[in-house]
Protein backbone atom coordinates (compact mmCIF):
# COMPACT_ATOMS: atom_id res chain seq x y z
CA UNK A 1 0.00 0.00 0.00
CA UNK A 2 1.17 3.49 -0.96
CA UNK A 3 0.86 6.59 0.72
CA UNK A 4 0.11 9.96 -0.58
CA UNK A 5 2.75 12.83 0.29
CA UNK A 6 1.91 15.89 1.86
CA UNK A 7 2.08 17.59 -1.50
CA UNK A 8 -1.04 15.27 -2.74
CA UNK A 9 -2.72 15.53 0.49
CA UNK A 10 -2.24 19.44 0.17
CA UNK A 11 -3.84 19.46 -3.59
CA UNK A 12 -6.66 17.05 -2.97
CA UNK A 13 -7.73 18.99 0.14
CA UNK A 14 -7.89 22.12 -2.22
CA UNK A 15 -10.00 20.10 -4.63
CA UNK A 16 -12.31 19.43 -1.78
CA UNK A 17 -12.45 22.79 -0.48
CA UNK A 18 -13.20 24.03 -4.00
CA UNK A 19 -15.95 21.79 -4.52
CA UNK A 20 -17.57 22.94 -1.15
CA UNK A 21 -17.26 26.12 -2.09
CA UNK A 22 -19.01 25.66 -5.46
CA UNK A 23 -21.69 23.60 -3.94
CA UNK A 24 -22.47 26.28 -1.42
CA UNK A 25 -22.42 28.88 -4.16
CA UNK A 26 -24.94 27.16 -6.13
CA UNK A 27 -27.18 26.30 -2.73
CA UNK A 28 -26.47 30.25 -1.93
CA UNK A 29 -28.11 30.89 -5.85
CA UNK A 30 -30.93 28.62 -5.99
CA UNK A 31 -32.09 30.03 -1.95
CA UNK A 32 -31.43 33.65 -3.60
CA UNK A 33 -33.16 32.70 -6.89
CA UNK A 34 -36.18 31.30 -5.18
CA UNK A 35 -36.04 34.34 -2.80
CA UNK A 36 -36.63 36.55 -5.92
CA UNK A 37 -39.56 34.78 -7.09
CA UNK A 38 -41.73 34.98 -3.48
CA UNK A 39 -40.31 38.71 -3.02
CA UNK A 40 -40.43 40.34 -5.95
CA UNK A 41 -41.41 43.87 -6.06
CA UNK A 42 -44.92 44.81 -7.03
CA UNK A 43 -43.75 48.09 -8.70
CA UNK A 44 -46.09 49.87 -11.25
CA UNK A 45 -45.11 50.07 -14.86
CA UNK A 46 -42.78 53.22 -15.75
CA UNK A 47 -44.44 56.66 -16.31
CA UNK A 48 -45.08 57.39 -20.21
CA UNK A 49 -42.22 59.68 -21.44
CA UNK A 50 -43.62 63.61 -21.98
CA UNK A 51 -45.65 64.44 -25.27
CA UNK A 52 -43.05 65.79 -27.85
CA UNK A 53 -44.03 69.48 -29.05
CA UNK A 54 -45.32 69.63 -32.34
CA UNK A 55 -46.11 72.25 -34.47
CA UNK A 56 -48.68 72.25 -37.49
CA UNK A 57 -47.78 73.15 -40.70
CA UNK A 58 -48.70 76.40 -42.22
CA UNK A 59 -52.13 76.70 -44.07
CA UNK A 60 -54.39 78.02 -45.81
CA UNK A 61 -58.20 78.04 -46.46
CA UNK A 62 -60.23 79.35 -49.43
CA UNK A 63 -63.33 79.04 -51.53
CA UNK A 64 -63.34 79.76 -55.01
CA UNK A 65 -65.62 81.73 -56.77
CA UNK A 66 -67.63 78.20 -57.96
CA UNK A 67 -68.06 77.65 -53.82
CA UNK A 68 -64.79 74.48 -54.10
CA UNK A 69 -63.43 75.17 -50.53
CA UNK A 70 -59.73 74.55 -50.87
CA UNK A 71 -57.23 73.87 -48.39
CA UNK A 72 -53.59 74.18 -48.86
CA UNK A 73 -50.77 72.56 -46.36
CA UNK A 74 -47.06 72.92 -46.67
CA UNK A 75 -44.83 70.75 -45.94
CA UNK A 76 -41.79 70.50 -47.81
CA UNK A 77 -39.51 67.33 -46.03
CA UNK A 78 -40.65 64.80 -48.99
CA UNK A 79 -40.91 66.11 -52.97
CA UNK A 80 -44.64 64.95 -52.72
CA UNK A 81 -47.93 66.15 -52.77
CA UNK A 82 -50.79 64.65 -51.42
CA UNK A 83 -54.56 65.47 -53.38
CA UNK A 84 -57.75 64.33 -51.82
CA UNK A 85 -60.96 65.70 -52.68
CA UNK A 86 -64.01 64.64 -51.29
CA UNK A 87 -67.74 64.97 -52.47
CA UNK A 88 -69.94 65.63 -49.68
CA UNK A 89 -72.45 62.22 -50.49
CA UNK A 90 -72.17 59.01 -49.67
CA UNK A 91 -74.26 56.25 -48.92
CA UNK A 92 -76.52 57.72 -46.95
CA UNK A 93 -77.49 59.99 -50.34
CA UNK A 94 -78.76 56.89 -51.37
CA UNK A 95 -82.27 56.44 -53.30
CA UNK A 96 -83.99 55.04 -50.84
CA UNK A 97 -84.61 51.90 -53.31
CA UNK A 98 -81.23 51.60 -54.51
CA UNK A 99 -78.97 51.33 -51.54
CA UNK A 100 -75.41 50.65 -52.97
CA UNK A 101 -75.37 53.54 -55.49
CA UNK A 102 -73.03 56.04 -54.09
CA UNK A 103 -70.39 53.03 -54.00
CA UNK A 104 -70.80 52.29 -57.67
CA UNK A 105 -70.50 55.37 -58.84
CA UNK A 106 -66.84 55.99 -57.01
CA UNK A 107 -65.90 52.73 -57.97
CA UNK A 108 -66.41 53.66 -61.40
CA UNK A 109 -64.88 56.99 -61.24
CA UNK A 110 -61.53 55.55 -62.56
CA UNK A 111 -62.74 53.59 -65.09
CA UNK A 112 -62.87 55.70 -67.92
CA UNK A 113 -64.07 59.24 -68.46
CA UNK A 114 -65.50 60.62 -71.73
CA UNK A 115 -62.01 61.15 -73.64
CA UNK A 116 -59.64 58.73 -71.41
CA UNK A 117 -60.28 54.94 -71.13
CA UNK A 118 -59.56 52.62 -67.83
CA UNK A 119 -56.26 51.18 -69.21
CA UNK A 120 -55.15 55.08 -69.83
CA UNK A 121 -56.04 56.20 -66.34
CA UNK A 122 -54.30 53.50 -64.92
CA UNK A 123 -51.09 54.01 -67.31
CA UNK A 124 -50.54 57.58 -66.78
CA UNK A 125 -50.77 56.68 -62.87
CA UNK A 126 -48.48 54.02 -63.34
CA UNK A 127 -46.11 55.98 -65.75
CA UNK A 128 -45.37 58.66 -62.98
CA UNK A 129 -45.00 56.60 -59.99
CA UNK A 130 -48.28 57.46 -58.53
CA UNK A 131 -50.91 56.47 -56.65
CA UNK A 132 -54.69 57.28 -56.86
CA UNK A 133 -57.92 55.80 -54.96
CA UNK A 134 -61.52 56.15 -55.32
CA UNK A 135 -64.18 55.08 -53.20
CA UNK A 136 -67.08 56.00 -50.94
CA UNK A 137 -68.30 55.90 -47.26
CA UNK A 138 -71.92 56.52 -45.18
CA UNK A 139 -71.15 60.75 -45.65
CA UNK A 140 -68.83 61.26 -48.89
CA UNK A 141 -67.03 59.93 -51.97
CA UNK A 142 -63.45 60.81 -52.43
CA UNK A 143 -60.56 60.54 -55.04
CA UNK A 144 -57.00 60.18 -53.52
CA UNK A 145 -53.30 60.51 -55.35
CA UNK A 146 -49.75 60.42 -53.67
CA UNK A 147 -47.42 61.86 -56.72
CA UNK A 148 -44.07 63.59 -56.95
CA UNK A 149 -44.46 66.93 -57.17
CA UNK A 150 -43.15 67.11 -60.55
CA UNK A 151 -46.20 65.26 -61.67
CA UNK A 152 -48.39 67.80 -59.27
CA UNK A 153 -50.03 70.03 -62.44
CA UNK A 154 -50.97 66.50 -64.47
CA UNK A 155 -52.29 64.58 -61.77
CA UNK A 156 -54.30 67.55 -60.57
CA UNK A 157 -56.18 67.52 -64.54
CA UNK A 158 -56.52 63.72 -64.50
CA UNK A 159 -58.79 64.18 -61.10
CA UNK A 160 -60.63 67.22 -62.61
CA UNK A 161 -61.48 65.16 -65.65
CA UNK A 162 -62.36 61.49 -63.38
CA UNK A 163 -64.58 63.91 -61.05
CA UNK A 164 -66.32 65.74 -63.78
CA UNK A 165 -66.45 63.28 -66.87
CA UNK A 166 -66.99 59.81 -65.75
CA UNK A 167 -68.38 57.80 -68.56
CA UNK A 168 -70.08 54.88 -66.79
CA UNK A 169 -69.37 52.89 -69.57
CA UNK A 170 -71.95 50.02 -69.71
CA UNK A 171 -69.01 47.05 -69.98
CA UNK A 172 -67.49 48.73 -66.88
CA UNK A 173 -70.92 48.90 -65.26
CA UNK A 174 -71.63 44.90 -65.55
CA UNK A 175 -67.64 44.54 -64.97
CA UNK A 176 -68.11 45.89 -61.42
CA UNK A 177 -71.67 44.45 -60.54
CA UNK A 178 -70.35 41.34 -61.33
CA UNK A 179 -67.29 41.68 -59.03
CA UNK A 180 -69.54 43.20 -56.31
CA UNK A 181 -71.69 40.64 -56.20
CA UNK A 182 -69.03 38.21 -56.20
CA UNK A 183 -67.29 40.09 -53.02
CA UNK A 184 -70.88 40.00 -51.20
CA UNK A 185 -71.25 36.26 -51.80
CA UNK A 186 -68.40 36.12 -49.94
CA UNK A 187 -68.89 38.34 -47.37
CA UNK A 188 -72.68 37.24 -46.59
CA UNK A 189 -70.78 34.05 -44.84
CA UNK A 190 -68.33 36.09 -43.04
CA UNK A 191 -69.85 35.56 -39.07
CA UNK A 192 -67.31 39.34 -39.05
CA UNK A 193 -69.12 40.64 -42.27
CA UNK A 194 -72.58 39.61 -41.01
CA UNK A 195 -72.01 40.57 -37.11
CA UNK A 196 -70.88 44.25 -37.95
CA UNK A 197 -74.31 44.93 -41.01
CA UNK A 198 -76.75 43.22 -38.86
CA UNK A 199 -75.14 45.28 -36.03
CA UNK A 200 -75.40 48.95 -37.87
CA UNK A 201 -79.60 47.79 -39.04
CA UNK A 202 -80.22 47.35 -35.53
CA UNK A 203 -79.16 50.55 -34.47
CA UNK A 204 -79.93 52.55 -37.25
CA UNK A 205 -82.74 50.90 -38.48
CA UNK A 206 -83.60 51.93 -42.23
CA UNK A 207 -81.78 55.19 -41.75
CA UNK A 208 -79.60 54.76 -45.12
CA UNK A 209 -76.97 54.23 -42.20
CA UNK A 210 -78.39 51.28 -41.38
CA UNK A 211 -77.70 49.34 -44.84
CA UNK A 212 -74.52 47.98 -46.33
CA UNK A 213 -72.81 50.42 -48.07
CA UNK A 214 -72.24 48.31 -51.02
CA UNK A 215 -76.04 47.15 -51.58
CA UNK A 216 -77.04 44.05 -51.69
CA UNK A 217 -77.77 41.41 -54.52
CA UNK A 218 -81.43 42.71 -54.77
CA UNK A 219 -80.26 46.42 -55.03
CA UNK A 220 -77.02 45.83 -57.34
CA UNK A 221 -79.17 44.04 -59.43
CA UNK A 222 -81.63 46.76 -60.24
CA UNK A 223 -78.85 49.67 -59.96
CA UNK A 224 -78.87 51.21 -63.60
CA UNK A 225 -76.36 53.81 -66.01
CA UNK A 226 -79.63 56.34 -65.67
CA UNK A 227 -79.53 55.77 -61.62
CA UNK A 228 -75.33 56.44 -61.89
CA UNK A 229 -75.50 59.21 -64.00
CA UNK A 230 -78.59 60.62 -61.85
CA UNK A 231 -76.32 60.57 -58.84
CA UNK A 232 -73.41 61.77 -60.07
CA UNK A 233 -75.45 64.96 -61.46
CA UNK A 234 -77.08 66.48 -58.27
CA UNK A 235 -73.49 65.18 -55.79
CA UNK A 236 -71.22 65.95 -57.91
CA UNK A 237 -70.77 70.14 -58.47
CA UNK A 238 -67.93 72.62 -56.58
CA UNK A 239 -69.88 74.32 -54.03
CA UNK A 240 -70.04 69.97 -52.88
CA UNK A 241 -66.81 69.41 -52.90
CA UNK A 242 -63.66 69.97 -50.67
CA UNK A 243 -60.10 69.97 -51.91
CA UNK A 244 -56.64 69.56 -49.93
CA UNK A 245 -53.40 70.28 -51.16
CA UNK A 246 -50.56 68.99 -48.89
CA UNK A 247 -46.97 68.38 -49.36
CA UNK A 248 -43.95 70.23 -51.10
CA UNK A 249 -45.96 73.46 -52.61
CA UNK A 250 -46.19 76.73 -52.29
CA UNK A 251 -49.74 78.49 -51.50
CA UNK A 252 -49.65 80.25 -55.25
CA UNK A 253 -49.15 77.21 -56.65
CA UNK A 254 -52.10 75.04 -55.04
CA UNK A 255 -54.25 77.60 -56.05
CA UNK A 256 -53.20 78.19 -59.47
CA UNK A 257 -53.54 74.58 -60.10
CA UNK A 258 -57.16 74.76 -58.56
CA UNK A 259 -58.02 77.30 -60.48
CA UNK A 260 -56.48 76.20 -63.92
CA UNK A 261 -58.40 72.88 -63.43
CA UNK A 262 -61.42 73.77 -61.60
CA UNK A 263 -62.82 77.20 -61.76
CA UNK A 264 -64.22 76.81 -64.95
CA UNK A 265 -66.68 74.17 -63.19
CA UNK A 266 -70.00 76.27 -62.68
CA UNK A 267 -71.70 75.84 -59.08
CA UNK A 268 -74.86 73.90 -58.94
CA UNK A 269 -78.01 73.45 -57.25
CA UNK A 270 -77.38 71.70 -53.59
CA UNK A 271 -79.33 68.81 -53.05
CA UNK A 272 -81.99 68.22 -50.28
CA UNK A 273 -80.69 67.33 -47.29
CA UNK A 274 -81.24 63.82 -46.13
CA UNK A 275 -83.67 63.04 -43.13
CA UNK A 276 -81.62 62.27 -39.81
CA UNK A 277 -83.89 61.47 -38.32
CA UNK A 278 -82.61 57.88 -36.63
CA UNK A 279 -84.50 55.63 -34.41
CA UNK A 280 -84.52 55.35 -30.64
CA UNK A 281 -82.61 52.74 -28.90
CA UNK A 282 -84.58 49.47 -28.82
CA UNK A 283 -83.18 46.47 -26.83
CA UNK A 284 -82.89 44.22 -29.04
CA UNK A 285 -81.06 40.27 -29.19
CA UNK A 286 -80.38 38.77 -32.61
CA UNK A 287 -78.54 35.60 -32.81
CA UNK A 288 -77.31 34.68 -36.57
CA UNK A 289 -77.13 30.60 -36.23
CA UNK A 290 -74.22 29.66 -38.37
CA UNK A 291 -73.91 25.85 -37.57
CA UNK A 292 -70.49 24.91 -38.92
CA UNK A 293 -68.84 27.84 -36.70
CA UNK A 294 -66.32 27.29 -34.34
CA UNK A 295 -66.60 30.82 -32.42
CA UNK A 296 -69.30 33.16 -32.02
CA UNK A 297 -68.72 37.35 -33.20
CA UNK A 298 -70.07 39.80 -30.80
CA UNK A 299 -70.90 42.93 -30.95
CA UNK A 300 -72.86 45.07 -28.42
CA UNK A 301 -73.89 48.94 -28.12
CA UNK A 302 -76.53 51.51 -29.24
CA UNK A 303 -77.02 54.73 -31.06
CA UNK A 304 -74.10 57.37 -30.08
CA UNK A 305 -73.66 61.15 -31.14
CA UNK A 306 -72.46 62.36 -34.47
CA UNK A 307 -69.49 64.45 -34.96
CA UNK A 308 -70.16 68.03 -34.28
CA UNK A 309 -71.20 67.22 -30.81
CA UNK A 310 -70.16 69.07 -28.28
CA UNK A 311 -69.93 65.60 -26.08
CA UNK A 312 -67.40 64.34 -28.50
CA UNK A 313 -64.30 64.46 -26.50
CA UNK A 314 -65.93 63.05 -23.33
CA UNK A 315 -67.74 60.25 -25.43
CA UNK A 316 -64.61 59.15 -27.44
CA UNK A 317 -62.72 59.11 -24.20
CA UNK A 318 -65.12 56.94 -22.24
CA UNK A 319 -64.92 54.45 -24.96
CA UNK A 320 -61.26 54.45 -25.67
CA UNK A 321 -61.01 53.62 -21.75
CA UNK A 322 -63.55 51.16 -22.46
CA UNK A 323 -61.51 49.39 -25.36
CA UNK A 324 -59.59 51.52 -27.31
CA UNK A 325 -55.64 51.87 -27.61
CA UNK A 326 -53.91 52.83 -24.69
CA UNK A 327 -55.60 52.01 -22.28
CA UNK A 328 -58.66 48.98 -22.78
CA UNK A 329 -60.89 47.44 -19.91
CA UNK A 330 -62.30 44.91 -22.03
CA UNK A 331 -58.74 43.58 -23.80
CA UNK A 332 -57.39 43.29 -19.67
CA UNK A 333 -60.49 41.20 -18.79
CA UNK A 334 -61.34 39.34 -21.50
CA UNK A 335 -57.31 38.32 -22.50
CA UNK A 336 -55.18 38.92 -20.08
CA UNK A 337 -57.17 37.80 -17.22
CA UNK A 338 -59.39 35.49 -18.08
CA UNK A 339 -58.22 34.36 -21.47
CA UNK A 340 -61.24 33.99 -23.76
CA UNK A 341 -60.10 35.92 -27.28
CA UNK A 342 -57.17 36.91 -28.71
CA UNK A 343 -58.82 40.56 -28.88
CA UNK A 344 -61.54 42.59 -27.63
CA UNK A 345 -62.48 47.09 -28.15
CA UNK A 346 -65.02 49.45 -28.13
CA UNK A 347 -64.84 52.70 -30.23
CA UNK A 348 -67.73 54.93 -31.37
CA UNK A 349 -68.54 55.96 -34.98
CA UNK A 350 -69.85 59.51 -35.21
CA UNK A 351 -70.90 60.23 -38.53
CA UNK A 352 -72.26 63.69 -40.01
CA UNK A 353 -76.15 62.92 -38.83
CA UNK A 354 -75.73 60.40 -36.32
CA UNK A 355 -73.58 57.92 -34.14
CA UNK A 356 -73.08 54.34 -32.02
CA UNK A 357 -70.77 52.63 -30.12
CA UNK A 358 -69.90 49.32 -30.14
CA UNK A 359 -68.15 46.46 -28.19
CA UNK A 360 -66.74 43.64 -30.44
CA UNK A 361 -64.96 40.66 -29.64
CA UNK A 362 -65.14 36.90 -30.52
CA UNK A 363 -64.84 33.72 -29.04
CA UNK A 364 -65.01 30.21 -28.69
CA UNK A 365 -68.59 28.86 -28.54
CA UNK A 366 -68.89 27.38 -25.08
CA UNK A 367 -67.26 30.73 -24.02
CA UNK A 368 -70.06 33.47 -25.20
CA UNK A 369 -72.32 33.54 -22.19
CA UNK A 370 -69.32 34.79 -20.33
CA UNK A 371 -67.47 37.13 -22.42
CA UNK A 372 -70.78 38.42 -23.26
CA UNK A 373 -71.81 39.02 -19.24
CA UNK A 374 -68.20 40.35 -19.08
CA UNK A 375 -68.84 42.90 -21.65
CA UNK A 376 -71.89 44.37 -19.97
CA UNK A 377 -70.59 44.33 -16.73
CA UNK A 378 -67.73 46.51 -17.90
CA UNK A 379 -69.85 48.66 -19.88
CA UNK A 380 -71.92 49.15 -16.60
CA UNK A 381 -69.24 49.94 -14.75
CA UNK A 382 -68.62 52.64 -16.74
CA UNK A 383 -71.28 54.07 -16.34
CA UNK A 384 -71.63 53.36 -13.19
CA UNK A 385 -68.35 54.09 -11.63
CA UNK A 386 -65.49 57.01 -12.27
CA UNK A 387 -62.30 56.55 -14.21
CA UNK A 388 -59.63 55.76 -11.96
CA UNK A 389 -56.90 59.19 -11.81
CA UNK A 390 -53.68 56.80 -12.73
CA UNK A 391 -56.10 55.05 -15.79
CA UNK A 392 -57.21 58.64 -17.02
CA UNK A 393 -53.54 59.90 -17.02
CA UNK A 394 -52.72 56.89 -18.89
CA UNK A 395 -54.97 57.28 -21.31
CA UNK A 396 -54.23 60.66 -22.11
CA UNK A 397 -50.73 60.47 -22.44
CA UNK A 398 -50.72 57.57 -24.71
CA UNK A 399 -53.37 59.89 -26.88
CA UNK A 400 -51.50 62.84 -26.69
CA UNK A 401 -48.03 61.01 -27.64
CA UNK A 402 -49.20 59.28 -30.33
CA UNK A 403 -50.84 62.24 -32.13
CA UNK A 404 -47.53 63.49 -33.58
CA UNK A 405 -47.34 59.84 -35.09
CA UNK A 406 -50.49 60.95 -37.14
CA UNK A 407 -49.14 63.70 -39.08
CA UNK A 408 -45.97 62.49 -40.18
CA UNK A 409 -46.88 62.28 -44.25
CA UNK A 410 -48.63 64.88 -46.67
CA UNK A 411 -51.49 61.59 -46.99
CA UNK A 412 -52.09 61.38 -43.15
CA UNK A 413 -51.72 65.82 -42.63
CA UNK A 414 -54.51 66.21 -45.40
CA UNK A 415 -57.10 63.32 -44.29
CA UNK A 416 -57.15 65.19 -40.43
CA UNK A 417 -57.82 69.18 -42.56
CA UNK A 418 -60.34 67.09 -44.75
CA UNK A 419 -62.19 65.65 -41.82
CA UNK A 420 -62.40 69.24 -39.82
CA UNK A 421 -63.29 70.86 -42.81
CA UNK A 422 -66.26 68.01 -43.45
CA UNK A 423 -67.20 68.14 -40.12
CA UNK A 424 -67.61 71.69 -39.88
CA UNK A 425 -64.87 72.22 -37.28
CA UNK A 426 -62.08 74.34 -36.76
CA UNK A 427 -58.43 73.45 -38.43
CA UNK A 428 -56.89 75.03 -35.69
CA UNK A 429 -57.89 72.94 -33.48
CA UNK A 430 -56.30 70.06 -34.52
CA UNK A 431 -52.97 70.93 -33.27
CA UNK A 432 -54.43 71.39 -29.92
CA UNK A 433 -55.93 68.20 -30.23
CA UNK A 434 -53.29 67.04 -27.07
CA UNK A 435 -54.37 70.02 -24.88
CA UNK A 436 -58.11 68.91 -25.63
CA UNK A 437 -57.33 65.33 -24.62
CA UNK A 438 -55.33 66.65 -21.53
CA UNK A 439 -58.67 68.67 -20.71
CA UNK A 440 -61.48 65.99 -20.50
CA UNK A 441 -61.91 65.02 -16.60
CA UNK A 442 -63.94 61.66 -14.70
CA UNK A 443 -66.58 64.02 -14.43
CA UNK A 444 -66.53 64.77 -18.48
CA UNK A 445 -66.66 61.02 -19.09
CA UNK A 446 -68.81 59.45 -16.57
CA UNK A 447 -71.29 62.60 -17.53
CA UNK A 448 -71.48 61.08 -20.87
CA UNK A 449 -71.82 57.64 -20.02
CA UNK A 450 -75.13 57.94 -18.08
CA UNK A 451 -76.38 60.47 -20.98
CA UNK A 452 -75.71 58.06 -23.59
CA UNK A 453 -75.61 54.28 -22.65
CA UNK A 454 -79.08 52.65 -21.51
CA UNK A 455 -77.62 49.41 -20.65
CA UNK A 456 -81.32 47.88 -20.74
CA UNK A 457 -81.59 49.17 -24.16
CA UNK A 458 -78.68 48.01 -25.33
CA UNK A 459 -78.26 46.25 -28.91
CA UNK A 460 -76.38 42.48 -29.16
CA UNK A 461 -75.79 40.35 -32.26
CA UNK A 462 -74.14 37.13 -31.73
CA UNK A 463 -73.08 35.33 -34.92
CA UNK A 464 -71.80 31.39 -34.57
CA UNK A 465 -73.44 28.10 -33.39
CA UNK A 466 -76.73 28.89 -31.61
CA UNK A 467 -77.16 25.28 -30.34
CA UNK A 468 -74.00 25.95 -28.71
CA UNK A 469 -74.83 29.21 -26.35
CA UNK A 470 -77.89 29.74 -26.27
CA UNK A 471 -78.76 27.90 -22.73
CA UNK A 472 -75.91 30.54 -21.65
CA UNK A 473 -78.19 33.76 -22.71
CA UNK A 474 -80.50 33.56 -19.29
CA UNK A 475 -77.18 33.20 -17.19
CA UNK A 476 -76.86 36.74 -18.14
CA UNK A 477 -80.34 38.18 -18.23
CA UNK A 478 -80.74 37.90 -21.97
CA UNK A 479 -84.46 35.46 -22.00
CA UNK A 480 -85.80 36.55 -24.79
CA UNK A 481 -83.89 36.58 -28.74
CA UNK A 482 -84.66 36.17 -31.81
CA UNK A 483 -82.48 32.87 -33.80
CA UNK A 484 -82.14 33.82 -37.39
CA UNK A 485 -80.25 31.17 -39.30
CA UNK A 486 -77.56 32.34 -41.35
CA UNK A 487 -79.00 31.30 -44.95
CA UNK A 488 -82.15 33.03 -44.00
CA UNK A 489 -80.59 36.46 -43.50
CA UNK A 490 -82.04 39.72 -45.31
CA UNK A 491 -80.47 42.86 -44.45
CA UNK A 492 -83.41 44.83 -46.29
CA UNK A 493 -86.06 43.44 -44.11
CA UNK A 494 -87.74 45.05 -41.17
CA UNK A 495 -87.13 41.04 -39.48
CA UNK A 496 -83.73 40.76 -40.83
CA UNK A 497 -85.39 37.43 -42.19
CA UNK A 498 -86.40 36.24 -45.80
CA UNK A 499 -89.88 36.53 -46.73
CA UNK A 500 -91.27 33.65 -48.75
CA UNK A 501 -93.11 35.46 -52.12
Amino acid sequence: MSCLSSNEDSQNMTRILALFVWLSGVLLLSISVDAQVWQWPSELPPKPLPAREMTFPPYDVRTLSNGLQVVTVLQHEQPAVSIRLLVRAGSVDNPPDRPGVASFVASLLDRGTNTRSAQEIADTIDTIGGALGTGSGSDLTFVNAVVMKDSFGLVMELMGDLVRNPAFAQEEIERQRQQVLSELQVSQTSPEYVANVVFGRLVYGFHPYGLPNRGTPNSLHAITHKDLENFHRRHFMPNNMILALVGDLTHQEAFAATEKVFGSWPEGTLPTQVSTQTPPPVGRVVVIDKPDAVQTEIRVGQLGIMRKHSDYMAVDMAFKILGGEGANRLHRVLRSERGLTYGASADIQALKHAGLFMAETDTRTEATGEVLGLILDEINTLRREFVGVRELADAQAYLAGHFPLTLETPDAIATRVLNALFYELPVKEISTFPQRIRAVTADDIQRAARTYIFPRQLSIVLVGRASGFLAQLSKVGLGEYEVIPIDELDFSSASLRLTSN
